[in-house]
């Protein structure tokens, strides 16, 4: 029974570190867009954004390059942009938005390149309850012969070498690492995996916050070598109650971006005095701080 589109993407829950033990697979986290692609049976190709989305006019060079797969193969991955070396995410949302029109020439300006990670279906047969070590190993003996921009992202069952990736890679535009269950099935809708993002803890000084003061929803943080006020995420129960002890009286207010949502206005700090955070803030593109404690 062919797989047909959409198909419901499996998710990745964020950890703070790698879990421990054997049984687990290690991949590359590629900062691109989500795309599910489909041969059918009867030949036709059709490219699925996460969303279920059908995106394949703005991909005809990825179209073009699927229709040499065997017939009934879908596969789950993602698509990138590389410029001089590293991956290229506004480019590759430039060649998400294109009109059939303006697709064919970026096709040849910002050629794509899909980072395979996952075979959900193989000669029409559904693969998902397959073990992903198995899914894994046909996957790459699908590719192995088509070669790019059609290629299987790399993956390892040895910790010490993920965490070399996970330390090296960052500067290619590698998010991370998303972690999976050797003997895992593939669940769509589930977050049945593991996603571990770069991100750096460091102080940050306190200019603010969202919310009422004695109980604030987020705090305003300037981040050292830049003065622009960044929104934190959501405090966790714990910090807003430090927070709500510690703050001094607002002295006026203040507009902040935070990110996913716009310019919020917030309740201004004295300069004096002066209050640190630690906080976690991811290195990629997803750059939301995290507070983790007051100092």
């Amino acid at each position: 029974m062919s797989l047909a589109a959409p198909v419901r993407v499996a998710l990745a829950q964020a950890v703070n570190s790698l879990p421990e033990g054997g049984g687990w697979a290690y991949e590359p986290k590629f900062d691109g867009h989500r795309l599910v692609v489909h041969h059918a049976p009867d030949g036709r190709v059709t490219l699925q954004a996460r969303s279920g989305r059908l995106v394949t006019t703005a991909f005809p060079d990825l179209a073009e390059a699927a229709a040499l797969l065997p017939p009934g193969t879908v596969l789950d991955g993602e698509v990138v942009v590389w410029t001089e070396g590293r991956i290229d995410f506004a480019a590759v949302q430039q060649r998400a938005a294109a009109t059939r029109a303006r697709a064919a020439l970026l096709a040849r300006t910002l050629p794509a390149s899909y980072a395979a990670f996952d075979l959900l279906a193989e000669d029409g047969e559904d693969r998902r309850g397959t073990p992903y070590q198995e899914r894994r190993a046909r996957l790459v003996r699908l590719l192995e012969p088509l070669g790019p921009p059609l290629q299987a992202v790399p993956s390892t069952t040895d910790r010490a070498l993920a965490l070399t990736w996970y330390e090296t890679l960052p500067a290619t535009g590698v998010e991370g690492l998303v972690v999976k269950r050797l003997d895992g099935a593939y669940r769509g809708g589930t977050r049945a995996w593991l996603k571990l993002r770069h991100s750096d803890t460091r102080d940050a000084v306190v200019v603010g916050c969202t919310g009422n003061p004695a109980h604030p929803q987020a705090l305003v943080l300037a981040l050292p070598g830049d003065g622009t006020p960044v929104v934190s995420s959501p405090l966790s129960p714990a910090v807003r109650a430090a927070a709500a002890r510690t703050l001094p009286a607002p002295a006026g207010e203040g507009v902040a971006t935070a990110i996913g949502i716009g310019e919020v206005t917030y309740a201004m700090l004295p300069a004096e005095p002066v209050v640190l955070v630690e906080v976690r803030q991811n290195t990629t593109r997803h750059a939301t701080a995290v507070v983790v404690r007051f100092r």
